[in-house]
């Protein structure tokens, strides 16, 4: 039998509810996106305990938890809180380029004519 306080990483990752499900989970450890300690697993029978690292890697983020203790249930959010301490680097927000962002204006006759400019300028062309 395991060790006590240790907990297969897949089972742990579910019930932390950093994944959805515990097949989602072992999947994420499969693909070689989780690092316990800073080292690659590739095993979601691996057995991991209070104080270590696990590096998460997501679609669009990274999270780093240190693990306080095991789960012994997939309960509600604030009771997965407590299985972990976030110690993730803080998220960059998307600033929009001032550039970009600036919608165009145009004042009226400049640029492209409208519908209904251009129904006008046939219905002149048509006399």
């Amino acid at each position: 039998m395991a060790a006590e306080g240790r907990q297969r990483i897949d089972k742990w990752l579910f019930f932390s509810r950093a994944v959805k499900s515990r097949s989602l989970a072992a999947k994420l450890v499969q693909a070689g996106r989780v690092r316990v300690n800073g080292e690659k697993t590739t095993l979601p029978a691996e057995q991991v305990k209070a104080t270590d690292v696990l590096t998460i890697t997501l679609d669009r983020r990274v999270l780093v938890y240190r693990i306080l203790q095991p789960g012994t249930r997939r309960g509600p959010a604030e009771e997965a809180r407590t299985l972990y301490e976030d110690i993730s680097p803080p998220q960059e927000s998307a600033k929009p380029d001032p550039l970009t962002s600036i919608l165009p204006i145009r004042e009226a006759g400049a640029g492209r004519p409208t519908k209904k400019e251009r129904r006008a300028t046939d219905r002149l062309r048509d006399m």
